[in-house]
């Protein structure tokens, strides 16, 4: 994990939503157990095969969750936003970690132990309720991928990915070019292909005026036609 950083910060401002569940005495025993710590772009917040020990949520910046596949090649499995809680799972499950997560540029992250949300969750059942609704959620999301990268063709896969980026990340103020610059590796690996088939499948979609493409910039032109491909897959 990165250096800790400033903690005199009051924690409520970063997990609201958690936050607002507690009792003040129990809002008191967290504000003394949470630490911020900020990540270099790529570099990894854990990896494969540790042990999980803290809750973690992006307070800025963006992340991939991803497995180490056959050959070395990646699979990014889920795309983190700003306020979503990461690196949980794998303590409930009483298992090490499945996959990695690395930062795809600076970010920031609330990193609470483990250990002291076991604490509060045997006393307040709205936050046990907090934390079930986030895993069914996450469980959703994860067989809908599930079924798209396995099922979809190249085209509809890559569509599937760019409207899953403009979902997470949103769009720049020309509500077109994607938040988000990833490398067509990243893309590829998103979009369960190999990078030539990422590179070749961009590079139609900006010759149907679908998409234009500058550097790691995507701008959606086309995004109905984008859905389109998706659906059919």
């Amino acid at each position: 994990m990165a250096k800790n950083e400033n903690t005199n910060v009051e924690i409520g401002a970063y997990i609201p939503d958690i936050w607002m569940s507690l009792t003040a005495q129990q809002k008191e025993f967290l504000a003394q157990n949470y630490t911020i710590h900020k990540y270099k772009k790529n570099e990894t917040i854990y990896c494969e095969g540790e042990k999980p020990t803290h809750l973690i949520c992006l307070l800025n910046g963006k992340v991939k969750i991803y497995k180490e596949g056959v050959g070395g090649r990646s699979q990014i499995i889920r795309v983190i936003k700003n306020n979503e809680y990461f690196g949980y799972r794998a303590f409930f499950a009483n298992e090490d970690f499945v996959t990695a997560a690395a930062a795809f540029e600076p970010c920031t992250a609330c990193l609470i132990p483990m250990t002291v949300i076991l604490d509060l969750l045997k006393e307040n059942n709205e936050l046990a309720m907090f934390f079930i609704r986030q895993l069914s959620k996450d469980l959703g999301v994860s067989d809908e991928r599930t079924v798209n990268l396995t099922q979809k063709h190249i085209r509809g896969r890559l569509a599937e990915s760019l409207l899953f980026l403009k979902d997470a990340y949103g769009l720049e103020e020309d509500e077109s070019t994607l938040s988000i610059y990833l490398s067509r590796e990243d893309l590829a690996n998103l979009s369960n292909m190999t990078t030539s088939n990422a590179i070749r499948t961009l590079s139609n979609f900006a010759a149907e005026k679908i998409i234009a493409i500058d550097g790691r910039k995507i701008k959606l032109i086309d995004i109905d036609k984008l859905r389109k491909i998706s659906k059919i897959g």
